[in-house]
């Protein structure tokens, strides 16, 4: 396909050849009409306007611009005209972008899972006009790094009955499984977080996201969270606005609160000693949920808190340091 300069250089070459031009007169230096010429320009320009707006260039960025394994990510796009909606895929998972009327860019928040192997991944973009044109597509890639976690290994002693459990302590930990796998994998269409995550609680963590832990000599996955060292009766309170998806008592996460932000982004608090929500409750950024204990497997009174979006965990530590619309 010919670029616009080669378009325009052979309008160019129409107009002073048209009426059938002998060469030898164009050598002489004959010059064609304003008219013409004119007439040979609007056509370029038209020719230009008529371009699909998808080959055109968008400008996608994301935040952090390094992107790592098992971390939060805010793109942002700024598409070259006006769009009503602007969906995506990103690893195989669905985006819903917002606009922000400010910087008049789109938005949505995302994430990499712990998983995820270095390499280079695409964005893929749709954008939608009115009903009567079609939706303009654009894609991007992105590069993914291996993130570095600590590799200590946390030996940990629990009661047996959580390395080791018995028939009946096994058919809790199903029911457990049961409720986790029909709340957790809940994705609302409506986002309802807004601005930065804030930490639960003013308190130093003591284990971070994706060390290894041992329990009772017993290798387990990763951390998939953030551990704060409180003691029992501390004020925990919600990381953003949302709605109480669980407010319930689990095995493993003793007394738990699960928040929905919308799109497939949730926080989980475990451990807590007493709640103060309850299923279905609308909860603001800063408001008091519960306080934290050591309920379910713990070693101690703790916080352990979880970013979970779309069935993947994130790392809370690096959701806290973006700065979100």
């Amino acid at each position: 396909m010919l670029n616009l300069n080669q378009q325009l250089r052979m309008e160019t070459n129409r107009t002073i050849w048209h009426r059938g031009a002998h060469p030898s007169r164009v050598l002489q230096g004959r010059r064609p009409c304003a008219p013409t010429f004119a007439a040979g320009i609007a056509f370029v320009l038209l020719l230009f306007c008529a371009l699909p707006a998808s080959a055109t260039t968008w400008t996608v960025t994301s935040q952090p611009t390094r992107l790592v394994n098992g971390a939060p990510v805010l793109f942002q796009v700024k598409p070259t005209t006006k769009l009503e909606s602007l969906t995506g895929t990103w690893l195989g998972h669905k985006l819903t972008f917002s606009f922000d009327p400010s910087s008049k860019t789109w938005f949505a928040l995302a994430g990499v899972s712990f998983e995820t192997a270095p390499g280079s991944y695409t964005l893929e973009l749709s954008g939608g006009r009115t009903a009567s044109n079609s939706p303009l597509t654009f894609s991007r890639k992105f590069a993914v790094a291996a993130a570095i976690y600590p590799k200590i290994k946390v030996q940990l002693a629990v009661e047996k009955k959580f390395t080791e459990p018995s028939p009946e302590q096994l058919e809790q930990i199903e029911e457990a499984k049961k409720v986790k796998q029909e709340y957790l994998g809940r994705v609302t269409a409506e986002r309802e977080w807004r601005g930065n995550f804030a930490a639960p609680v003013d308190a130093a963590t003591s284990d971070v996201f994706g060390s290894q832990r041992i329990f009772n000599g017993v290798a387990q996955r990763e951390h998939q969270g953030l551990d704060y060292r409180v003691p029992t009766g501390t004020p925990v309170t919600a990381l953003n606005d949302g709605t109480v998806l669980l407010a319930r008592f689990l095995y493993y996460e003793g007394n738990c609160v699960v928040i929905d932000h919308g799109q497939g982004l949730l926080t989980l608090f475990f451990h807590l000693s007493e709640f103060k929500v309850k299923e279905g409750d609308v909860v603001k950024r800063g408001q008091e949920i519960g306080l934290s204990g050591g309920t379910g497997r713990v070693t101690g009174p703790h916080l352990h808190v979880a970013v979970r979006w779309q069935g993947t965990y994130l790392d809370p530590a690096r959701l806290f340091q973006l700065r979100l619309p």
